[in-house]
């Protein structure tokens, strides 16, 4: 009898251990979810000051302008910090979901695209939390991309490696606008505790953010799949610089103006994921 009490006890604190665990990992992935929609809601709206010619020109429409934004607001330093917290939730729950996770769902690919996201989030934290701590911004997003392109094409088959990168870039941009468009993100979302006009509001955030995501990954690849071709690193270029090429195009500044309401809408929906997503 004292066997089986002691028994029906380990399994209740295993049990409640479980539900902290998951309620943790839970709160980890909204909160990551949030700050992620911090920053394509400010690198939509510095595209769109720079396609309108509002911009003061030493603003770079990517991350990092974005946390130049946030700085110079009141109270700018916790800001800053509260998004070091969500990126490193983020990479919590990223990570979590590729080791922790169970069930027939969960292969391989999906595991190791989990952990490859839990890496970029965590090296994104690293350098917010840099910024924050007054490390400063360091060289820019494009010549970062720049940079990594030289380093890159130095190797032995360096060309075919930088290539193969632009063409990852181009195939993950094209899956990401497509998915979009197929809706494939609303078998993520609790639907069933949306109101039809909600569920019609966050689709429409889902379907035109992630085509925009998609566009601007896409062109990131052709620039550093040119960049390969050329052999010339100077030809690669971060967000900022991607973004500002869409103004080059015939309908001029207005395809910039069209993908910066995207990236907003991007932003809009990871609020809506970190609400209604499952988690």
């Amino acid at each position: 009898m004292t066997s089986s009490n002691t028994q029906g006890r380990g399994r209740t604190v295993k049990s409640a251990a479980r539900a902290t665990q998951n309620e943790t990992l839970t709160a980890a992935g909204r909160a990551g979810f949030v700050a992620r929609g911090v920053v394509y809601v400010l690198i939509g709206a510095l595209a769109m000051q720079i396609a309108l010619g509002s911009s003061s020109g030493g603003e770079s429409a990517d991350r990092q302008g974005a946390l130049a934004q946030v700085a110079e607001q009141p109270f700018g330093k916790v800001m800053l910090w509260a998004m070091v917290v969500g990126f490193a939730a983020m990479a919590l729950w990223r990570g979590s979901r590729a080791v922790l996770t169970r069930g027939p769902r969960r292969k391989a690919g999906s595991r190791i695209l989990d952990g490859g996201r839990a890496v970029f989030y965590a090296s994104v934290c690293w350098a917010t939390a840099t910024y924050a701590a007054g490390g400063g911004q360091g060289s820019s997003g494009n010549a970062q991309s720049q940079d990594w392109t030289a380093e890159a094409l130095k190797l032995s088959y360096g060309q075919v490696l930088v290539g193969a990168g632009g063409c990852l870039l181009i195939g993950i941009g094209g899956v990401l606008a497509v998915r979009a468009a197929l809706r494939s993100f609303l078998k993520q979302l609790d639907t069933g505790s949306m109101s039809h006009r909600t569920k019609q509001a966050v689709t429409a955030l889902g379907v035109g953010g992630g085509v925009a995501r998609g566009v601007v990954f896409a062109a990131a690849g052709v620039f550093v799949l040119v960049a390969a071709v050329h052999f010339d690193p100077d030809e690669a270029k971060g967000v900022d610089a991607t973004l500002r090429s869409f103004t080059q195009t015939p309908v001029g500044p207005w395809l910039l103006v069209a993908v910066a309401i995207g990236l907003i809408l991007f932003g809009a929906f990871s609020f809506a994921s970190a609400r209604w997503r499952r988690l």
